[in-house]
């Protein structure tokens, strides 16, 4: 902390890699964008043209609101600027509508919003350890952070190719994480509370804050052995806090609570009908669990164990749909996958209360919460595996252990999205940005650690350099061969299983190292 005055000290270097990213988001503008661009133009139409108690009973478009009141209401106040680009985009009945303005407002919007993100990590940058630094400003911590941050892959063909809003949300949630690096407590809650009113999906780390918080912040002292001091808590802090998730809630929320709407608010943000995978299957436990209940069924029938009359059609040829029905194993429910999340989050939560270790610790905690949802989580998206992959970010610049599992974390994690972008025109550019920004990672990573041992193991290397004939064989070999008529998911599945491998790991390896430093700093202490 006593070299954040430094954070952007010595030129306008920071200034200079956000204006290039910009840049390069402007350029970006022409590409393909895929059906959330619609969503989000229907959901500027609803919130523009209908009283609030319609927002979330509006079905003509098959893209209901399905997001939080505070987002609705984020796409209200553009709607209201998008009406001076083309007032036709907020007609609720021009379902799939398009036109080049609707296109620039829609991309500027996500660009400009992005403003939030580039002022959340420059606070980020202030709160990492200073010690380590490099002659060359390219080899300073803060500058690599601010690299790998702002020239995110996943944020740049999520948001600024696909199209959506991660960068906005993802601000909030760093410059969170930030204000709680600064004991700045009480903003950090705030504007956590906040973002979870704006995408529910940072509920999956809601436990990290709400531990971090109460040992942290409500107990005010702890024993020299490490353990909580019950009598330092303060009524008056947690109280502060309640007050904060209440009013922030109320703001939210009541507004329906009033129209009695609750119940439809919350069926449209759980929609747990949806199945246990996204239609791609995100690269988590369950496509591991979803493969193996494949390669068992195909051997059933081999040894003609399985009756073929009996196997659902869907399972053995369709392959990646969102109701899955498995074969051999036992078919996954909503509450199953809750048990085996909460089982997931427990023992970082636990570390976290036992042994607190500041917000370093608190921060590996956010990343374990966010990957073991992730993991086990019903219906994951596999664009949630961004919400480990940021955070991870900070931790990576101070340790090489942290390091090495953000940067098979990031691998694999940001190579599972390339069939998000499945069309000719943007094969080369996710190619060229995955590349450039995976070799600049390695690279400037293992500057900052070079005295110490090398990053990646055998294994490790062998299994990250096989993403690349991995590559090859699904975009340039199975098209051509008569298997994309009779297996058409199948470049899918094998890049889903492969990148859940990677990423099984790198959660295994962080955990590791979490649990091992809380029992050797438990022996220091002893």
């Amino acid at each position: 902390m006593a070299a954040s005055g430094s954070a952007t000290g010595g030129g306008h270097w920071f200034s200079a890699l956000a204006l290039g990213v910009t840049l390069l988001k402007c350029l970006l503008i022409p590409t393909y964008h895929s059906t959330d661009f619609e969503v989000h133009r229907n959901w500027l139409a609803i919130t523009h043209s209908l009283p609030i108690s319609q927002w979330y009973y509006e079905a003509t478009s098959e893209w209901t609101l399905d997001y939080p009141p505070f987002f609705a209401w984020f796409e209200y106040a553009l709607s209201h600027i998008a009406k001076y680009f083309d007032q036709e985009m907020l007609n609720i009945h021009n379902l799939n509508y398009y036109s080049s303005r609707t296109l620039l407002f829609q991309r500027f919007s996500v660009i400009l919003t992005d403003a939030l993100f580039v002022y959340a990590v420059h606070e980020c940058c202030k709160c990492i350890d200073g010690k380590r630094t490099g002659k060359d400003l390219t080899e300073k911590p803060k500058f690599i952070l601010s690299v790998l941050l702002l020239w995110n892959f996943g944020l740049l063909i999520v948001d600024h190719i696909h199209f959506q809003y991660n960068g906005f949300l993802s601000g909030l949630l760093l410059l969170s994480i930030a204000r709680l690096f600064q004991k700045r407590h009480i903003e950090g809650a705030l504007l956590f509370a906040v973002l979870l009113h704006l995408k529910h999906i940072y509920l999956y780390v809601a436990p990290a804050y709400g531990v971090y918080l109460l040992r942290s912040y409500c107990f005010t002292a702890s024993k020299p052995d490490g353990s909580v001091r019950w009598s330092s808590f303060s009524v008056v802090r947690v109280t502060s806090l309640g007050l904060i998730v209440f009013l922030v809630s109320a703001l939210s929320l009541g507004p329906f609570l009033a129209l009695n709407q609750l119940p439809q608010v919350f069926s449209r943000l759980f929609p747990f009908k949806r199945g246990l995978c996204h239609a791609y299957w995100a690269p988590n436990f369950w496509a591991l669990y979803n493969a193996l209940d494949k390669v068992l069924s195909v051997i059933g029938l081999e040894l003609k164990l399985l009756d073929p009359s009996q196997i659902p059609r869907a399972s053995m040829t369709s392959g990646l749909v969102q109701q899955f029905q498995h074969t051999v194993l036992p078919s996954v429910s909503p509450l199953a996958t809750l048990i085996c999340t909460l089982i997931a989050i427990l023992p970082s939560v636990f570390c976290l209360w036992f042994k607190p270790q500041g917000p370093r610790g608190f921060l590996r905690c956010l990343v374990l919460c966010a990957l073991s949802s992730f993991m086990f989580g019903w219906h994951v998206h596999e664009k949630a595996i961004l919400l480990a992959i940021l955070p991870m970010s900070l931790l990576s610049v101070e340790k090489a252990g942290d390091a090495t599992v953000f940067l098979i974390l990031a691998t694999t994690g940001h190579y599972s999205l390339f069939p998000l972008l499945f069309t000719a025109p943007e094969l080369p550019i996710k190619i060229l940005l995955m590349l450039l920004f995976t070799v600049y990672s390695i690279s400037s990573l293992k500057t900052l650690f070079r005295k110490e041992k090398p990053l990646f193991n055998w294994m490790e290397t062998v299994y990250l350099l096989g993403l690349g004939p991995l590559e090859v064989c699904c975009e340039f070999l199975l098209p051509f061969t008569s298997w994309k008529l009779k297996y058409p998911f199948i470049p899918l599945l094998l890049t889903s299983v492969y990148c859940a491998v990677g990423i099984t790991y790198a959660w295994t390896r962080l955990y590791a190292s979490v649990l091992t430093g809380s029992l050797v700093s438990k022996t220091k202490k002893h």
